[in-house]
């Protein structure tokens, strides 16, 4: 294995061709590959023109108020709901005509209640979203004619709109039962998940563009990392006994290779984080408490192959993004093989990865840019929604007609916010 890892370093140190991109710098003429008829069209889609939405006027102790109380959810991996009507408020596709619109948009900060620690407690986001619910129900005609099925909300908790953060509790809890007519625009995918119901649109969790780009290294800098992971193996607060948490993955990849020269992991989170993972050929993106993470962006936006190990997960965008072919997909029960599955790939399928990462449009549609750019995160939304477009007739209820149960779920969500 040690002969390996040198002679593998050896050959990204001479193969002048490996791909080493800068991000965000999207004009530079750099050595890319597109993947024909897929994602680099799909990905630059112009959703202007194609769909109209209203974006719903709330009082502001729903959106303005809760921000100006925690500021720090501006940077917080739950901020895609901000920086989303932040964007639709001044979008192109925003109509102040409710009776031209294609979508309606709630914007409710659900997440933004954090804890000293900057956790996210999701107690109060099924109340606080019953009663925008209600408000516009009761204020305009829009939801009563469909029951939320031409309305979009996002919901970026760890288990979507399940509301919760640990699993058996968000399965319990199912989704808030006035949403289950709605599009949720969520970070949480899993396939064959309670909190994930189909038409969803799943997206990358938010990580500032801004600090990322103060991090970036000289891009000819060589990748002499072969794996890298920074973060949590045990969450012994949470699961003393262990096993549970990321159901074992994480805990495999550290019993497994903790003294493995080939892997560079640890729980500390150096400064040189970003710069590490630029150095890094392969970034490990494991479950933990959810199936999603930051990392995924990160390893994206430095283009570190994402070495994804969170069986039956729905990765953001998956409609457009050749996630296949730029990522490595990992069982969580072949943890212990990790060496041996990363090790045998071919240097040139490597290559192509890298040349795949870079492709620009890759890395615009993970993010949620100040201002937004064309083919960023809040496009493929817009995109997203565009494709569902035009609604079926049936979504259109009859007067008088109702389908959702509005006492229906936990008693606690039924009480005034």
């Amino acid at each position: 294995m040690e002969i390996w890892r040198w002679v593998f370093i050896g050959f990204l140190f001479l193969a002048d061709f490996i791909v080493k991109i800068e991000p965000f710098k999207l004009g530079r003429s750099q050595p890319t590959e597109r993947i024909s008829g897929s994602a680099g069209d799909v990905l630059e889609d112009d959703p202007v023109g194609r769909l109209k939405v209203f974006v719903y006027v709330l009082p502001s102790k729903y959106n303005k108020k809760i921000l100006q109380k925690d500021p720090r959810c501006l940077n917080h991996m739950f901020a895609a709901e901000i920086f989303m009507h932040r964007f639709l408020l001044s979008s192109p596709v925003r109509t102040l005509n409710p009776e031209e619109a294609d979508w309606f948009y709630t914007p409710v900060y659900t997440t933004c209640d954090l804890t000293p620690n900057g956790l996210p407690l999701p107690f109060k986001s099924p109340r606080m979203m019953r009663s925008a619910i209600q408000l516009i129900s009761s204020n305009w005609p829009y939801w009563n004619r469909t029951e939320g099925a031409d309305h979009f909300f996002l919901v970026p908790h760890d288990f979507g709109a399940c509301f919760h953060y640990q699993e058996e509790k968000a399965i319990e809890r199912g989704i808030l039962p006035l949403l289950q007519r709605a599009t949720l625009v969520q970070t949480f995918g899993q396939r064959n998940h309670v909190c994930l119901k189909e038409g969803s649109i799943t997206i990358p969790p938010y990580a500032p563009p801004q600090k990322m780009q103060t991090h970036l290294i000289p891009e000819k800098t060589p990748r002499s990392i072969f794996v890298y992971f920074r973060g949590l193996f045990y969450d012994v607060g949470n699961d003393p006994e262990g096993g549970y948490y990321a159901r074992g993955a994480r805990a495999a990849v550290w019993e497994n290779f903790k003294d493995n020269p080939l892997f560079d992991i640890s729980t500390e989170h150096p400064t040189t984080y970003y710069e590490d993972m630029q150095r890094a050929v392969f970034c490990l993106c494991p479950l933990g408490w959810a199936p999603w993470s930051p990392r995924l962006v990160e390893a994206v936006i430095f283009g570190c192959i994402p070495v994804i190990i969170a069986d039956d997960i729905v990765l953001p965008f998956a409609d457009a993004i050749p996630w296949e072919e730029i990522g490595v997909f990992v069982d969580e029960k072949d943890v212990p093989n990790l060496d041996t599955i990363l090790t045998s790939i071919p240097p040139e399928v490597i290559l192509r990865k890298q040349r795949l990462l870079a492709n620009p449009s890759m890395k615009q549609a993970m993010l949620f840019p100040q201002p937004a750019q064309s083919g960023d995160a809040f496009h493929q939304v817009l995109n997203g929604l565009a494709r569902k477009l035009p609604h079926d007739r049936s979504v259109y209820l009859k007067p008088g007609e109702r389908v959702l149960n509005w006492t229906a779920g936990p008693v606690g969500d039924l009480k005034p916010w």
